[in-house]
């Protein structure tokens, strides 16, 4: 891991200084840090990658919106595994594995925008 990488993901309170902004970073899983790292090593995307955290159904999850068009959104459980595409694709209504996830989700934040 490239130095810049590696002090990036252990100075996450200064995380406007590399490309992004962090809410909360002591409340940050370590496979959500790994993400940012992820989106950060991969060219900025349009609109930019986000990360936010909301509960849904009595639990904690991470949802990242999709980047254009076509794809789809992606909602992980608080360990880190995919739940579901709960929006996005063609017909823009995700892959039907988490019916009203838009309507039941609450306690929004945003944990982290890429701000290259």
């Amino acid at each position: 891991m490239k130095a810049s990488a590696v002090f990036c993901l252990l100075s996450l309170l200064l995380a406007p200084a590399c490309g992004g902004t962090v809410t909360s970073p002591s409340t940050v899983p370590g496979w959500v840090v790994a993400l940012i790292a992820q989106f950060q090593s991969a060219p900025v995307g349009n609109p930019p990658q986000s990360i936010y955290r909301y509960t849904y159904k009595g639990q904690t999850v991470y949802y990242v919106p999709p980047q254009c068009c076509d794809q789809y959104s992606t909602l992980y459980d608080a360990g880190g595994q995919v739940m579901c595409a709960p929006d996005g694709g063609i017909d823009g209504r995700g892959d039907g594995k988490c019916p009203g996830f838009r309507q039941e989700r609450t306690d929004g934040a945003l944990v982290w925008r890429d701000s290259r």
